[in-house]
């Protein structure tokens, strides 16, 4: 029998699926911005050079940009293309620029790192961006450091005026994975109506006393996957917002977060819905707020999931937003123009902290929080600052800071609770007014269900 039409045969289909995987999978382009005359002193700007690498990278297959190590390479902003990676190896490091005109006239546009409307875009490689958030500095501050505004630009208002650091705006197909995020000047990471994201074992560094240098902030974006981060900001960690499109499909797990605000907060900006959150095996350390909700503009929040959680919150300074709140769910209007919204289906399953505050649950007379749950929890109070206590923080808005004892768990405007095998140690302190597990008007706190629910005193570790 003759085998070459057999074998003819197979060395078509196996070239045929050679072809197909290489259309599928395309081996990457790589080019270097030192290729293009970058410095990468830290001294001389190296915009050009970094652009024109970016540019250079051809339109049908991936593309990925390195930055040789070592150097620090000085830029002000550039701009992703679709298909395009940085790739800034251990021991390189982005530096922003800290002048006004290293950024495009509009405010929108402030960012180290800016995609807009790509697709197939991140950064990677070991390495890290540095906002040089010292260079923005006014007076440093104690309680809370003064920064530099540049409202006189007139692209924006407002003490706030500085750029971010890494914006995705409009993007599809995200990828940040091995990189660290260093010294923010406002917020760090940026994705703006983008879809199908994922951020790997990524680290964010932000100084404690810098306002607004937030970690990750989600902007009207879906399908979002955070896992394996370390996270360390003065400012909210996590912060999922909804300015003009719903937020949903977003699931965080195995991250490390500290923060001198919130190490997870929904809103304030929340003019839209959020649903179908995962939030699984989160460590949160010293934090003003551990888990939060701060909804004010209208939109309504369902289906949220926490679990497997350990959370250690503090008092800082009350120029900070929080009051050392372990879980802290509201829902009211921020100001006579506003929409009420609910909060519903949220669960809190193994769930451990320990806190010098209790939990907060506050709805609206028209924005109740409808069915949350409190499953395994073990929670201890104990006072370990010296900052005063016995206030109830409402901000943004509604009664801001309200004078009042401290409770286990503060609940208004519920319909739907359920409580099963939590308990509540309060440590043995004569010095504070502790021992309230509950308090709550029956008159807007309705259907609660508890199962195995114990509160008591402690001191030197035994219960008494």
């Amino acid at each position: 029998m003759d085998k070459s039409p057999l074998l003819f045969f197979q060395i078509t289909l196996f070239l045929l699926i050679q072809s197909l995987l290489a259309t599928s999978h395309p081996i990457p382009v790589t080019v270097s911005v030192t290729d293009f005359g970058a410095a990468g002193d830290g001294i001389r700007y190296d915009t050009s050079s970094i652009q024109s690498a970016i540019d250079s990278c051809p339109s049908s297959v991936p593309c990925r940009v390195i930055f040789p190590a070592p150097g620090k390479y000085l830029t002000a902003t550039v701009f992703l293309r679709s298909g395009v990676v940085l790739n800034v190896e251990t021991g390189a490091t982005i530096l922003g620029g800290a002048r006004l005109e290293d950024y495009p006239k509009e405010s929108s546009r402030w960012y180290v790192v800016l995609a807009e409307n790509a697709t197939d875009v991140g950064i990677e490689g070991g390495g890290v961006v540095d906002g040089q958030a010292e260079k923005f500095v006014v007076r440093y501050d104690p309680r809370k450091n003064i920064m530099v505004s540049w409202n006189q630009s007139g692209a924006c208002l407002g003490d706030e005026c500085r750029p971010r650091l890494i914006g995705f705006l409009g993007c599809r197909n995200v990828s940040l994975s091995n990189i660290t995020l260093n010294q923010p000047a406002y917020w760090c990471l940026h994705l703006v109506r983008s879809e199908n994201i994922s951020i790997k074992d990524i680290a964010i560094y932000g100084d404690l006393n810098i306002p607004n240098n937030d970690g990750i902030d989600i902007e009207d974006s879906n399908n979002t996957v955070i896992t394996g981060c370390h996270i360390d900001t003065g400012d909210d960690a996590i912060c999922p917002k909804s300015s003009t499109g719903p937020v949903y499909n977003l699931t965080v797990t195995n991250c490390w977060i500290r923060s001198k605000s919130s190490a997870i907060k929904f809103g304030s900006a929340s003019w839209f819905d959020f649903k179908h959150f995962v939030f699984d095996n989160i460590t949160i350390v010293d934090s003003h707020r551990g888990l939060a909700f701060q909804i004010r503009d209208g939109g309504n929040v369902s289906d949220i999931v926490f679990s497997n959680i350990n959370i250690s919150t503090r008092y800082y300074d009350p120029l900070w937003w929080g009051r050392a709140e372990p879980i802290y769910v509201t829902t009211c209007p921020r100001d006579s123009t506003s929409k009420e919204a609910s909060i519903s289906n949220v669960h809190f399953i193994n769930i451990t902290a320990n806190s010098e505050n209790g939990i907060f649950l506050s709805g609206s007379k028209r924005g109740l929080l409808r069915n949350l749950s409190f499953i395994n929890m073990n929670i201890t109070y104990r006072r370990f600052t010296s900052y005063a206590g016995g206030l109830f923080d409402y901000r943004p808005g509604c009664q801001e800071l309200v004078k009042h004892k401290t409770a286990g768990m503060m609940m208004e405007h519920i319909e739907g609770l359920e409580v099963r095998n939590v308990e509540m140690r309060w440590e043995n302190n004569e010095l504070e007014d502790w021992n309230n597990p509950m308090e709550f008007r029956p008159s807007t706190v309705n259907n609660i269900y508890f199962s195995n629910f114990n509160s008591v005193l402690y001191s030197n570790s035994k219960s008494s």
